[in-house]
Parts: C-alpha cells; sequence; structure tokens
C-alpha cells in the first residue's frame, strides 16, 4: 500500500472515484461480517446456558470499541488509514474462527469483548479516510453514499446470517462472518494511502492522554450521538426476542426493514444536510423519525407496527447518521479527524452499550417488560431535542464551531 498525497479537493472533484468504491465496498463486506451474526446470538447464548447475559452481547462489543477508540484515532492522525482500517477487519476475520472453539459462556462473552476492537477501529479511519479525498462542500453527501454501503451490510448481514442459521448450523455462520471479513482485507490492500505524514509506528503512541480520549471541539456532535444511539443499543438487543414473541419467524426481518428504509433515505439525506444544514436536519431526524418509530414498536405490539417501526426507525438513522458524521467534521481540525471521529465514536459505543446494559438488566426474560424499556429510549431523544433547541438559542451560528 503506497502512501499519495491527499487529494487537492475543490467542489467539483469528482468523489465517486475508485478509491470511493474502494473504502465503500470494503465498509459494505466488514457491515455484512460482524453484522449477521447478531439476530442469532441471543439464542445462542441461551443454548449454552446464559440466557441471563443477553444484555452482554452488544455492551461488552461496544465496551471494547469505545476503549479502542482513542487509540484507533491517534493511530489513523500517525501512522495511517488504510493500516487502521485493516486492523478493523481482521479482528472480525480471527474471532468468526473462534466462536466455534470456545463454546462456553466465559468464552463466548470473552469473544463479544475481543470483536469489539474491530468496530472501535475500522469506523473511525474509515470516516477520516472519506475526509481526505472528498471536498468539504460534499462531506455530508459523501458520507451518506458510504453509509448506504455500510448499511446496505447492515440490512445483508442479519437477512444472510438468519438464513445460513436457519439451514445449517451456527458454526457454518461463524465461518461466513469470517469470510466476509477476508474480503475487506483484500479490497483494503489495493487503496491508496491519504495521510501525507505518515510515522512508522512507536509503542509511544499507545500513550493515551485525556487530550487523545476527548476532542472537546466536537462536544455537541458528539452529546447529540449519546443520547440518540441509546435507542439502538436497546433494539439489538431486545429486538430479537421481541420479533420471536410478536411471531416473525426470522429474526433478522426486522434489521432488514430499517437498513432498506435507511439505505433509500441516505440518497439524498447526506446532500440535504449539505444544502440546509446539519442541525436543522439533526432535528428533524430525532424529532419526526427517531421518536416516531420508537413509540410505533412500544405501542402497537404486532408484527405490522413492528415493522412500521423498524421503517421509520431505519429512516431516523438515515438522516442522522451521515449528517452526525458530517457535523463532527465540521468541528475538526483537518490533522486530527481522526481523534475528532474517535470522540463522536466513542459516545456512539458509550450510548449503544449503555442502552444494552439497561435493556438486558431491566428485561431480564419478562416479555412485558419491553415496551416500558422502549419508551425511556424515547424520553432520552426528547432531552437530545431540548439542548439542540437551547443551543440555538445560545449561539449565532449552529452547524459550525465559533
Amino acid at each position: 500500500m503506497n502512501s499519495t498525497p491527499a487529494h487537492e479537493t475543490t467542489a467539483t472533484h469528482p468523489i465517486y472515484n475508485l478509491q470511493f468504491a474502494l473504502v465503500c465496498l470494503s465498509s459494505l463486506l466488514f457491515s455484512a461480517s460482524f453484522n449477521m451474526l447478531i439476530p442469532e446470538l441471543p439464542s445462542y447464548l441461551t443454548g449454552l446456558g446464559g440466557a441471563e447475559y443477553k444484555g452482554l452481547i452488544i455492551a461488552l462489543f461496544t465496551l471494547t470499541a469505545g476503549i479502542s477508540r482513542p487509540f484507533s484515532g491517534k493511530l489513523t492522525d500517525k501512522v495511517g488509514r488504510v493500516p487502521i482500517m485493516a486492523i478493523g477487519s481482521i479482528v472480525c476475520f480471527i474471532c468468526g474462527f473462534l466462536y466455534p472453539v470456545l463454546t462456553s459462556v466465559s468464552g463466548f462473552l470473552f469473544l463479544r469483548l475481543i470483536h469489539g476492537f474491530s468496530t472501535g477501529f475500522k469506523p473511525t479511519a474509515t470516516a477520516a479516510y472519506v475526509a481526505d479525498i472528498v471536498p468539504k462542500e460534499r462531506w455530508g453527501e459523501a458520507l451518506g453514499m458510504h453509509g448506504i454501503c455500510f448499511s446496505t451490510g447492515m440490512a445483508i448481514g442479519p437477512a444472510l446470517g438468519s438464513t445460513i442459521k436457519l439451514y445449517s448450523s451456527m458454526n457454518v455462520l461463524f465461518y461466513a462472518s469470517s469470510l466476509l471479513a477476508l474480503l475487506s482485507i483484500l479490497i483494503l490492500m489495493n487503496m491508496k494511502e491519504t495521510l501525507e505524514t505518515k510515522e512508522r509506528f512507536r509503542w509511544s503512541f499507545l500513550k493515551i492522554s485525556w487530550a487523545d480520549v476527548f476532542d472537546k471541539q466536537v462536544f455537541p456532535a458528539a452529546l447529540i450521538t449519546f443520547l440518540s444511539y441509546i435507542s439502538y443499543g436497546t433494539i439489538l438487543t431486545l429486538i430479537p426476542d421481541w420479533s420471536d414473541h410478536l411471531g416473525l419467524t426470522n429474526k433478522g426481518t426486522f434489521f432488514m426493514v430499517f437498513t432498506v428504509s435507511s439505505l433509500l433515505i441516505r440518497f439524498v439525506a447526506g446532500k440535504v444536510s449539505d444544502q440546509y444544514g446539519r442541525v436543522k436536519v439533526i432535528f428533524a431526524g430525532l424529532l419526526l423519525l427517531l421518536f416516531i418509530a420508537l413509540l410505533f414498536i412500544a405501542y402497537f405490539e404486532t408484527v405490522q407496527g413492528i415493522i412500521i417501526g423498524a421503517f421509520i426507525y431505519g429512516i431516523s438513522l438515515g438522516v442522522l447518521s451521515p449528517a452526525l458524521n458530517a457535523w463532527t467534521i465540521d468541528f475538526s481540525r483537518p490533522n486530527e479527524r481522526g481523534k475528532a471521529m474517535a470522540t463522536m465514536y466513542i459516545a456512539l459505543e458509550a450510548a449503544i452499550g449503555g442502552g444494552a446494559l439497561f435493556a438486558g438488566w431491566y428485561y431480564n426474560d419478562i416479555i412485558s417488560n419491553i415496551p416500558d424499556i422502549i419508551y425511556v429510549s424515547s424520553a432520552i431523544i426528547v432531552v437530545a431535542l431540548l439542548y439542540l433547541v437551547w443551543r440555538n438559542f445560545n449561539t449565532n451560528k449552529i452547524d459550525l464551531p465559533q
């Protein structure tokens, strides 16, 4: 992988080039690799004798993802974007082969902890890479298009995973996950580095200070990310059992519906945030979509209700994700994009992990508790909305840092 200077970006720069296509395809395969396991892991853990630990399936994964963000952010800005992306895919590749080997409850939970390093590394470096090769005026559009590919993996993965499990076995599912991760790695090997001032890895890079953990410049975007994605942790934890309770035999159906709707809206969502402003789009995504989606999922205890809720939920994330990513980069400095994205992703992982822990603790395998948990998640969205309103009244320029 040869290093080349980052592109001189202009408003007319062709963002849909080979480099952009490669990073998008790699992300699609990476996303499918770990998402294809999610619908089947709760029942798999129950089969191992660990039903009471369902909340840890997502929480442990996001714990190490969050812990690794400061390291991945610093290494992305020091060593390069491409090597750090590769680390994420390599972790997925290895873990897929280890799940069939470590078949105790403790072994499974240990692997969930290790598996989380994958999303701690790859998305951080990927966002910085996209920002390097795309002009500032089109960050929202580019991140939205990249999000389409990542969401395609999220849509394909659960549906493919549940199908493999239905007609084969969990071990075959784990090996299939490794195969997709391997393909993601092979694509990365053909991508050009965009970090202009690369440094050789030194162990001192792993010494992390508070300044490496948190970029205060991106606090508004990180806070809204945290408040928005608590609900995602609860959804990942509860929806497989909720789907089964409502009569959806394929537990990946919810994830397939919400990611397909997310895909559809991403074709325009990122570009809209470039034209009309990040905060306006984020506010609409929170108020009109995410809040309503959660109410649908909790209130209408029917197959139709959960499917409609999944569709609206997907639209809300499709609107929010590219706007939040672009808003974070808006606040960041060019030579610290890795740290900025790491800060935002730390908030995201903390939210997902916290939501999953709360959901697992309160749920306790009592189906009637699920709507209450989702109502709490919707109340947190109101807090995010109030913060945006407060910020709007206390700053003259709401879309860019002061």
